[in-house]
């Protein structure tokens, strides 16, 4: 077996992202943000790979902002997703964030967003461990 076979012993890919969310401008209600990325047609929070010698935070606030448009004041961490793409480990960290300030503009790796409520949310999430993310944000403690 060659290395490019993904054997067990390879390192994962490092991503890391946020569960962003925010009060409804309406109701005060919770809204959590969906990325959609048409390269998967899929529904997800926003997240990425980390650059060189980049922190996992930093790395989430900025995938954060360039996705969505929106900066984000970081809170309580999250679980870290481990899972394989193409036979190649990938793990990915993630944190809750309240989105401050921004705005979205459709770019090459997400052309819709979605602010939603929790429950929302989960119907629309497209893998099952997004899902369990946004139980874990409903789970914390209330600032």
């Amino acid at each position: 077996m060659t290395p490019a076979d993904g054997h067990h012993g390879e390192r994962p890919a490092l991503a890391a992202g946020c569960v962003l969310w925010r009060r409804s401008p309406l109701d005060g209600g919770l809204e959590i943000c969906l990325v959609h990325r048409p390269k998967y047609d899929d529904w997800s929070h926003p997240k990425g790979h980390l650059k060189r010698d980049e922190e996992k935070l930093a790395a989430a606030l900025r995938e954060v902002e360039e996705e969505t448009g929106y900066r984000a004041a970081p809170g309580a961490p999250l679980s870290t997703a481990h899972y394989e793409v193409n036979g190649r480990p990938k793990q990915v960290s993630y944190w809750a964030a309240e989105a401050s300030s921004g705005a979205f503009t459709p770019n090459d790796e997400v052309d819709l967003i979605l602010w939603l409520p929790p429950a929302a949310a989960r119907e629309r999430l497209t893998q099952p461990r997004d899902k369990d993310l946004v139980d874990e944000l409903l789970a914390l403690p209330k600032e």
